[in-house]
C-alpha cells in the first residue's frame, strides 16, 4: 500500500511538471489550499498582530478572505506577502497591512453606508463586505471594474456593487455614506466627496504627491466643517480622472 501511495505521488509529480510546462498558469495541481491558508494565517500573526493592528474583528475577517483569489496566478505565491502586488493596467493592490489599518481606522459598524473610491481587483470591498452589507465602489477603468465585479460575485460578495465611473464625484444616488475610503492618491479632497459624507461620516484618503508619497488623511464631517487627522506616510498609485486635472 506504501509502494503504491509513492508511485502515485510520483505520477502526481509528473503530472505537474507536464502541466507546468505546458500551462504554467492553469496548473490546478500544483496549488494547495492549505499552502495558502498556512501563509495567510501567518501574514496575520506576523504582518498585523505584531505591529498596530489590534481589532478582534479587523484580524478575524484578514484571516478570512483569500487574496490570492484577487491576484493573477502569477503572483500568487506572493499573496500574502508583506508587500503590494501587480494586477491589471498598472495598478496594484494593497499590501495586507495597508488593507487592515484603513479598514481599523475606518471602523465600519454594521448597517453603514461605506463608498470605496479604486476598486482595482476587488479585495478590500471584500474586506469592508464583512463589516456592513451597504458597501459601494467605483473604478474608472473599465476592464478592471467588470472584472472585479465578476470576481466578487464569483467568490460569493454579491452584495458589494461596483460601478464603473470617475471616483472624483462619488456616487450620490446611495449617499450620503457613513464612510469612504478612497485606495488611490490624490492631490487633494474632492467636494463632492465632502458632501455625500453623513454629518459625523469620515472619509479616509492618501492626500498629497501622486508621484511620491502621500499622508494617510482621516478627515471626519462636523457641523462645524471637518476635522483632519495626519496619520501615517504611506505611498498608493494615483487617482485618475477630474482629481488630477484641478
Amino acid at each position: 500500500m506504501k509502494e503504491l501511495g509513492n508511485r502515485c505521488a510520483a505520477i502526481l509529480g509528473f503530472i505537474c511538471i507536464i502541466a507546468g510546462c505546458l500551462f504554467p498558469a492553469r496548473c490546478a495541481f500544483c496549488e494547495s489550499p492549505d499552502q495558502y491558508d498556512k501563509a495567510r494565517q501567518k501574514m496575520v500573526l506576523n504582518q498585523l498582530k505584531e505591529r498596530d493592528i489590534t481589532d478582534p474583528k479587523v484580524l478575524d475577517v484578514m484571516g478570512t478572505v483569500k487574496r490570492h483569489l484577487f491576484i493573477s496566478r502569477r503572483y500568487r505565491s506572493q499573496a500574502y506577502a508583506d508587500h503590494p502586488l501587480p494586477i491589471a493596467e498598472g495598478q496594484t493592490i494593497s499590501q495586507p497591512y495597508i488593507v487592515a489599518l484603513m479598514t481599523q481606522i475606518l471602523d465600519v459598524k454594521p448597517g453603514e453606508r461605506v463608498l470605496e473610491i479604486g476598486t482595482g481587483s476587488g479585495y478590500q470591498a471584500a474586506v469592508l463586505s464583512y463589516f456592513t452589507d451597504q458597501v459601494w465602489s467605483i473604478e474608472i477603468r473599465k476592464d478592471l471594474a467588470r472584472d472585479a465585479t465578476e470576481r466578487l460575485k464569483a467568490l460569493g460578495y454579491e452584495k458589494v456593487e461596483v460601478k464603473h465611473g470617475d471616483g472624483y464625484f462619488g456616487w450620490p444616488e446611495h449617499a450620503p455614506f457613513d464612510a469612504i475610503i478612497v485606495t488611490a492618491a490624490a492631490n487633494h479632497v474632492a467636494p463632492p466627496l465632502i458632501d455625500q459624507l453623513k454629518m459625523g461620516g469620515r472619509l479616509l484618503i492618501p492626500l498629497g504627491s501622486t508621484t511620491y508619497y502621500q499622508s494617510l488623511t482621516k478627515i471626519t464631517k462636523t457641523p462645524q466643517g471637518k476635522e483632519v487627522e495626519h496619520l501615517l506616510g504611506v505611498a498608493f498609485v494615483p487617482m485618475v480622472g477630474k482629481i488630477l486635472k484641478e
